[in-house]
């Protein structure tokens, strides 16, 4: 079984109500085998097609620029490569993990809108709502707070997938053995 610690990033508007899809911008992970060994690393941008021009407000958040998603492939062929990186086509046992459920939720709707199979993305749990429920945390706190909690230092730049992935995959690795699947 590999365990596969993603993290993505999404469209975003500075303003909540404004009923706009979002879509995946940027998609990374690390594979982390049963003992807690990372294996490997995935990071790709995606080009959104419904808004291919990032908001100023998504661009500070994610520093990720509007240079990097042009020149980026579409959800289609980047989905492609990181099951393939996953190792679904030669069926091999995994399980995604993210910090929260937007995450399958965002792998989900854009398998949709993409004309793809969802239901590679069902194989998920949810190491925030996990991780609280073990502390006996009544309200949530985010990654950044949490990976301090245990007693990391926050690497990389916050909101981008490949950082977030990095620093999940500490909480993830210390606790392997708690986590319900």
């Amino acid at each position: 079984m590999n365990y596969i610690v993603y993290d993505l990033e999404a469209t975003c508007w500075e303003e909540k109500s404004n009923n706009k899809v979002q879509e995946i911008i940027e998609i990374g992970a690390l594979k982390v085998d049963r003992f807690g060994e990372v294996l490997d690393s995935f990071e790709r941008f995606v080009r959104p097609i419904i808004h291919p021009n990032l908001s100023k407000f998504c661009q500070q958040l994610t520093t990720i620029d509007q240079v990097s998603i042009n020149r980026a492939r579409t959800f289609h062929e980047v989905v492609e490569d990181f099951q393939e990186w996953i190792g679904i086509f030669e069926e091999e046992d995994y399980l995604l993990c993210s910090w929260g459920g937007f995450d399958k939720r965002m792998l989900i709707q854009d398998s949709i809108l993409h004309d793809l199979d969802p239901e590679w993305a069902e194989q998920h749990i949810n190491i925030r709502k996990q991780y609280h429920a073990y502390r006996n945390w009544r309200t949530f706190k985010g990654l950044k707070k949490v990976v301090e909690l245990e007693g990391y230092e926050f690497t990389g730049i916050y909101h981008r997938g490949i950082s977030d992935a990095q620093n999940l995959a500490k909480i993830f690795i210390k606790h392997i053995d708690e986590w319900q699947y």
